[in-house]
């Protein structure tokens, strides 16, 4: 079975696509939601982080305080990279466990990652789609979404590929920004056309 990744930078609107891929029965998997399990109270993940940052990276329920965690490593690369470096090896293998479904008849299952090309989750893909929005787009988005401020939004954005890196990299673009021919119903058109295109070809590969 192949293996499609979909990434974006954040506020790109990822999960709208993947979404979209679903109405046509595709199963898919994402990395956020995995990395939210592997850090569940009573997970090593959890003991090992609360240990290095303190009790303050946990809400009064024991579980991680994700806003206060966020705060740190991106005030601090070094906090960041042990916390990737914790993490990443365990979220990759829960994530190679969730992408083949028991039943499951379509030629392709999705990855949607964020981090899809920053780390070493791209190994896992075939092919790469990128949803692409313009930088401004993604501040305005996460900034309504979230309670993130600008500049801890232009942080994040600042630690992800750089938008150019990413289209490089891109085996197929999905152009997700708003905008009179850039609509909802833009992006339900491209991710049908795309869908009918990964089909024929990974069913000519079986």
């Amino acid at each position: 079975m192949k293996v499609v990744g979909l990434t974006g930078g954040i506020g790109s609107g990822k999960s709208t696509i993947a979404r979209l891929f679903a109405e046509h029965g595709a199963h898919w998997v994402d990395a956020d939601d995995v990395a939210r399990e592997v850090v569940e109270p009573g997970t090593p993940a959890l003991k090992a982080i609360a240990e290095h940052f303190g009790d303050a990276v946990l809400l009064e329920t024991g579980a991680l305080n994700r806003a206060e965690l966020r705060t740190l490593i991106f005030q601090d690369e070094q906090q960041r990279q042990w916390l990737e470096q914790l993490l990443h090896p365990l979220i990759r293998a829960s994530i190679r466990e969730q992408l083949h479904p028991h039943g499951y008849d379509l030629p392709y299952t999705l990855l949607v990652s964020p981090l899809l090309l920053e780390t070493d989750q791209h190994e896992l893909v075939d092919r790469i789609v990128v949803v692409d929005v313009p930088v401004e787009v993604q501040i305005a988005r996460t900034t309504a979404r979230d309670t993130n401020s600008r500049e801890q939004v232009q942080r994040i954005i600042d630690a992800q590929l750089p938008r150019e890196e990413r289209l490089e990299k891109a085996d197929h673009v999905i152009d997700n920004a708003p905008g009179f021919e850039h609509d909802s119903q833009s992006a339900k058109a491209q991710v049908v056309a795309l869908h009918a295109q990964l089909m024929a070809e990974f069913q000519r590969t079986k």
